[in-house]
């Protein structure tokens, strides 16, 4: 597994499908074990390099989303299965 110590999740204002994404984040950690990484949620504003190690964003905001290292585009924001798949090969689980 890569070290990663922060992922943030991204929507356009940084409050509701963010925080679902967190929500769902933190959920799928859990159920693979994975301890001490922070989740936080925030506006696609935010999402600059250095702000986390991973970042989370819906498929619908592609064209706004800013050249960063690691990156995982949702097709869909409450599939956890697609969450833990993108999450396991980013984190390298």
């Amino acid at each position: 597994m890569i070290s990663v110590k922060k992922i943030l999740c991204c929507c356009g204002q940084g409050l509701g499908s963010s925080m679902l994404v967190r929500l769902n984040t933190e959920k799928v950690l859990k159920n693979l074990g994975i301890k001490g990484v922070i989740v936080e949620h925030s506006t696609i504003a935010d999402a600059v390099e250095g702000a986390a190690d991973v970042f989370i964003f819906g498929n619908d905001l592609k064209s706004f989303v800013p050249n960063l290292p690691k990156v995982i585009l949702l097709d869909n924001i409450v599939d956890l299965t697609e969450l833990e798949t993108k999450l396991k090969a980013v984190l390298e689980v």
